[in-house]
């Protein structure tokens, strides 16, 4: 079993070379159209992609699916090829999270790249190159910002929490007055690593988010000391069949408890 173990942490300390590695050039590739006015698609009439996502998702395929040929892949912007079900690793990746914000200027969007074991998000790193951030963890590992060790915050009288208005206006009291509302951010998993980091104490998350969206975050919060949690209390799942979930919490400590117990009571939007 430790030999076992052993090697299970010498494969992921190589994944994890792996990913900083892609997702630090995929960050590069991504900064020569911020700020450029990269040509714009909709998708479903609703949710924009650019130019960038695409030639970020481009290299991200090739760097990552060339150097491990046996795992899957699911992205956000390729059509989803369910051969990834028969692999039992599968890389999770969204090359630009936050579009819209990286289309409107803000500078807070990252690159998302996660290794989902089984469905178990284990190695994950977020590259956050207009904010010259980078988040990462692996399974059994400390939580990293740009090297250095990161902690979830212990909640005080007033709860730093984000996400969607109704969800926040629906948890109960003496827990609703007491929060202190933070500013949307448009990217989901540098909101959740906000969290992770200590930079926020929550966040709630509104139905239909991705695998894509969450898979790299998830790992880096379980590892600063945190979870992201169903309306059941559970983990979510990464890289079966349906990338889509309902309403998750983000957090830790009891508030992600009376939170979670919250979502459970809310209809599904």
């Amino acid at each position: 079993m430790q030999e076992h173990e052993a090697a299970r942490s010498v494969d992921l300390a190589d994944d994890m070379r792996l990913l900083e590695q892609a997702a630090g050039e995929a960050g590069r590739i991504a900064m020569r159209f911020f700020k450029q006015s990269p040509e714009v698609w909709m998708k479903g009439g609703t949710s924009p992609v650019s130019e960038a996502d695409f030639a970020v998702d481009r290299y991200l395929r090739e760097a990552l699916t060339s150097a491990r040929p046996d795992y899957g892949w699911l992205s956000e912007e390729m059509t989803d090829d369910h051969r990834r079900l028969s692999s039992r690793r599968t890389f999770v990746v969204d090359p630009i999270d936050g579009t819209r914000g990286f289309l409107e200027g803000s500078r807070s969007w990252c690159v998302s790249v996660a290794i989902v074991d089984r469905g178990e998000p284990v190695a994950g790193v977020l590259e956050c190159p207009a904010r010259a951030e980078t988040f990462s963890a692996a399974a059994g590992c400390q939580a990293r910002r740009n090297g250095e060790v990161i902690r979830v915050r212990e909640p005080g009288q007033h709860p730093r929490v984000s996400g969607n208005k109704p969800m926040i206006d629906a948890m109960p009291e003496p827990w609703r007055s007491s929060f202190e509302r933070m500013p949307y951010v448009p990217s989901l998993a540098y909101r959740v690593a906000m969290v992770a980091s200590g930079g926020i104490d929550a966040t709630f998350v509104k139905p239909h988010a991705h695998d894509w969206d969450l898979a790299a975050c998830d790992v880096i919060l379980r590892e600063a000391g945190g979870a992201i949690l169903t309306e059941a209390g559970h983990a979510p799942r990464y890289a079966d069949g349906d990338p889509r979930h309902g309403m998750l919490v983000a957090g830790s400590g009891l508030l992600l408890k009376a939170m979670a117990a919250s979502i459970a009571t809310q209809p599904l939007a």
